[in-house]
């Protein structure tokens, strides 16, 4: 069935035949099949359709649930490698954070796709390389490079998962605005099943109290720990086998957030004026307002990928440009704050790292701020300032591989 669905994508007849056929393994194939579709005319038109008052949750096969449950018992036992196997803390979560879910993800959309071994064997290999990499670097917590690539890695990964993603068409921008979508997606079903999650872990422990038994630390060792592993994981299965299930919240937060990130980013600026604080004599400030940066990005990301499957009226175009522009003075006054650091008091790996970070950020932003101007005006579409957005996001990867890999040695490991 779901060979037949790909050959006959764009045959309505054909699809009508295939669905009268077998309408259970159609809805199954074609919910598998739809985050890669979506903003096509006819695919739009079949979710709608298959979707549309059902009221009928798709668990999925037995194969994919099985593969869950191990994939998150797994994700789970490497999240608990310090306890079973007496290794630091300390020395093991910086370094490995990222490979507690990542990989399982990876291999998820690796399978669901069908890659190719050469690619399998390249996701494979690159994320090992990672793996390996970071866990042999010098045990020094002072050292910034070591830092870096610590923070660095999980970007690194989060690539990985996005070329998986896409099945290794790079040049299909998009499939790249599907992995953005799906990372939105993915943070509101995720935020779900932890709020979920909270509720049943006070009714769990409070119960137990109730009797006598004090279940707090066994709960949160283990029962916590595995479902905080687990819940992107379980939360990927659900979005997959459900797109309609988060399809209709996502463009809602979008269209909210957007203008009230909007308000609250002109406010703070004007605030930052008033109370005398400046990111060129204060480190943490700086620290703070690139986070601030790298926030507001992602919401202007994510807020394009969303508008971009529904029809984008004049007003959300503008409210996205200023957005758009009033980060860019963000981003510049930042970029500007840590070339006078630089200036001032010498090269380190922190500040390079920023310094490159800044560039390629700002150099991403006018990009994307151009075509929404562009758009606004209505001399441009959306899908320009899509292009803008996806085809910049390999300049990512590299710029963590740099950060990962090379950092230490140009800065002999300080």
């Amino acid at each position: 069935m779901k060979e037949d669905l790909s050959n006959h994508l764009n045959d309505p007849r054909q699809l009508e035949m295939l669905y009268r056929k077998d309408k259970r393994a159609f809805k199954r194939e074609f919910s598998a099949l739809y985050p890669e579709l979506q903003g096509q005319p006819l695919a739009e038109f079949w979710n709608a359709r298959l979707t549309h008052d059902s009221g009928e949750t798709y668990w999925g096969t037995r194969q994919e649930i099985l593969f869950v449950l191990i994939a998150s018992l797994l994700a789970g036992l490497f999240a608990k490698l310090p306890a079973f196997f007496a290794i630091s803390e300390d020395f093991f979560y910086p370094r490995n954070i990222g490979f507690i879910v990542f990989p399982a993800l990876t291999a998820f959309f690796a399978w669901k796709h069908k890659l190719s071994s050469g690619k399998a064997a390249f996701i494979a290999g690159a994320t090992v390389l990672g793996l390996i990499f970071i866990n042999i670097l010098p045990d020094d917590p002072k050292s910034d490079t070591l830092i870096l690539s610590c923070l660095h890695l999980p970007l690194y990964l989060w690539i990985l998962l996005g070329f998986t993603f896409v099945g290794g068409a790079e040049s299909n921008d998009d499939k790249r605005l599907g992995y953005l979508k799906y990372n939105g997606d993915l943070l509101v079903i995720t935020a779900l099943i932890l709020i979920a999650g909270g509720i049943m872990t006070g009714i769990t422990i409070g119960l137990f109290s109730l009797i006598g038994f004090n279940i707090e630390e066994f709960y949160f060792e283990y029962v916590a720990v595995f479902g905080l592993a687990a819940a992107p994981i379980v939360g990927t299965y659900l979005i997959r086998s459900n797109p309609a299930l988060v399809g209709r919240v996502s463009p809602v937060i979008a269209k909210i957030f957007s203008p009230l990130v909007l308000v609250m980013l002109v406010i703070y600026l004007g605030a930052m004026v008033y109370s005398g604080k400046d990111p060129y004599n204060d480190r943490e400030f700086l620290i703070v307002f690139n986070g601030l940066l790298i926030g507001v990005m992602a919401i202007i990301f994510f807020s394009v990928v969303e508008t971009a499957r529904t029809k984008l009226i004049r007003i959300e175009s503008w409210v996205l440009f200023l957005l758009s522009a009033v980060t860019v003075i963000v981003s510049g006054i930042a970029l500007s704050a840590i070339i006078f650091r630089i200036w001032e008091y010498g090269i380190t790996p922190n500040r390079a790292a920023v310094a490159g970070g800044n560039i390629l950020m700002l150099i991403h932003l006018l990009l994307v701020t151009v075509q929404l101007f562009r758009l606004a005006l209505k001399k441009g579409n959306i899908s320009a300032v899509g292009k803008a957005i996806a085809e910049y996001l390999p300049v990512y990867f590299v710029w963590a591989i740099v950060v990962v890999f090379i950092f230490p040695f140009v800065f002999g490991f300080e």
